[in-house]
């Protein structure tokens, strides 16, 4: 007969009480990082606003149950609905995803970290209006940006030494494991019960990445953020009902997250929680593609004008990048559906190359008809520059290195064009931020007449007047 086990419950695990205690108790003294949450909040919500022009992004917003309107609900900014925070959290986070053009995180593990802004603002509009309604103090611009930069923190530092995607897991985990836990800390949450909510979070079932890989890549990929952030709002939302957790989430022999998913091993951590994310956040400034092949269309873009009128003279294309771009965006064969191009390295390159710029209309069927898209992929080559592959994960650099050489049927040559951190990064912040602004502008009045757009933009520029607005004022502006 074999032992009976030891019953004994657990002190939480170290990775449980580290995320509680760094929502509950750290003091983010950064104004660099408010900075870069303010522009990170115009910017999320900017693309949200544009991906709305696409009925098959529109086709999943709403209520469940169609015409069901929530007194004192979440409002979908850009639209009229009015609704639970779990759904509203799906909706806003189905927006934010939709285009690939959001802030994204690159190191062992990518993502996206202002896909938390699904759950963060549908809950903190939620607590706001039921505040008003109970004669208390709403909630403010300054805790949403609060939430937001922690939100980041602990996506991107678990993210920094820790794949997810090499064990088939998805991202996405990072964005429900972070959703809990400041949506858990602005509900009003102990620590304990932020523990047990962020215990459930890495219990849940974790999605595949099969819908981000050829020959699957599909449409999940634009709504499984908000699919993530609206289940941690609903574990969040549990635990404040007094639903418990389970303290070896994690770490428990044979059933924990460690064994079952992570082939035994626990988390690996190289920095502590802090404000380091925001700080350094990537930016997708101009082009909605995937982040790995950003600096690849600002190659191609540099070598238009030379190629523009000798397409046909092209014999072969010299794509040089890093290991990560060639695991996830690197296609050869058909692209089935938009979401397929946008995640293709050659086919980006090719848009690029033809029109001098890359939008998201040109992922849509009626661009992809152009046969000169297909002939471009056809006489391109991938290598890897294994000096990218290691700057890509060098802290002090976080390069996205990318490089174009395009050979002639005469003999002749381009030079090779070689672009190594995009202008999304921080190391051309300065040159990112006006056009960072001129996007979010273009993007708000692609959804609201002059007048609307013009207090939204405006309300936006002043930091402190932002931090201080109510937030149930701030999402009234962005309500049809």
């Amino acid at each position: 007969m074999s032992a009976p086990g030891n019953n004994i419950r657990p002190e939480p695990d170290q990775v449980l009480a580290e995320i509680a205690d760094y929502v509950l108790n750290y003091n983010i003294d950064s104004g660099e990082a408010y900075a870069t949450a303010r522009l990170c909040l115009m910017d999320t919500l900017g693309c949200g606003l544009l991906a709305l022009r696409y009925p098959e992004c529109a086709k999943l917003l709403g209520p469940i149950v169609p015409g069901t309107v929530v007194p004192n609900g979440s409002r979908v900014p850009g639209t009229s609905i009015q609704t639970d925070p779990v759904t509203a959290a799906f909706n806003i986070g189905c927006m934010i995803r939709w285009l690939d053009y959001n802030d994204t995180w690159l190191a062992a593990e990518w993502g996206h970290p202002s896909d938390n802004l699904g759950g963060i603002l549908a809950v903190a509009d939620y607590i706001s209006r039921k505040n008003i309604s109970e004669g208390k103090p709403p909630l403010t611009m300054r805790d949403v940006l609060t939430a937001m930069i922690m939100a980041h923190e602990i996506q991107g530092v678990i993210a920094l030494e820790n794949s997810f995607n090499r064990v088939g897991l998805d991202h996405v985990i990072l964005v429900k494991v972070a959703t809990t836990a400041v949506v858990a800390k602005l509900l009003g949450g102990t620590r304990d019960e932020i523990i047990q909510a962020v215990s459930n979070a890495w219990i849940d079932g974790h999605p595949l990445r099969t819908y981000r890989h050829s020959p699957n890549t599909g449409t999940r990929k634009s709504w499984a953020a908000g699919d993530a952030t609206s289940r941690g709002v609903r574990l969040a939302l549990m635990a404040m009902m007094g639903e418990m957790g389970y303290p070896s989430a994690l770490s428990a022999p044979a059933w924990g997250f460690y064994d079952v998913l992570f082939k035994g091993r626990s988390f690996s951590f190289s920095r502590p929680f802090e404000s380091y994310v925001m700080e350094n956040i990537l930016f997708k400034i101009s082009y909605p593609a995937e982040f790995h092949g950003q600096t690849a269309v600002e190659c191609a873009i540099r070598l238009h004008p030379l190629v523009k009128d000798r397409v046909d003279d092209i014999d072969k294309i010299v794509l040089t990048t890093h290991e990560s771009a060639l695991r996830i965006i690197d296609k050869n064969g058909p692209l089935h559906n938009p979401a397929d191009r946008d995640h293709c390295l050659q086919y980006m390159t090719a848009i690029g190359l033809l029109h001098g710029t890359l939008t998201a209309d040109h992922y849509e069927d009626e661009a992809a008809r152009d046969p000169r898209i297909d002939s471009l992929r056809r006489k391109m080559a991938t290598v890897e520059d294994r000096r990218y592959s290691k700057d890509y994960l060098d802290a002090a650099k976080r390069s996205i290195a990318n490089a174009i050489q395009i050979f002639f049927k005469d003999g002749t040559a381009t030079g090779k064009v070689e672009i190594e951190y995009p202008i999304g990064h921080r190391r051309r912040r300065s040159e990112a931020v006006p056009l960072l602004q001129r996007k979010f502008e273009a993007n708000v009045r692609s959804r609201f007449p002059g007048k609307q757009a013009r207090a939204i933009v405006e309300q936006l520029q002043d930091q402190a007047a932002l931090e201080r607005m109510p937030v149930q004022r701030f999402m009234d502006l962005f309500m049809i």
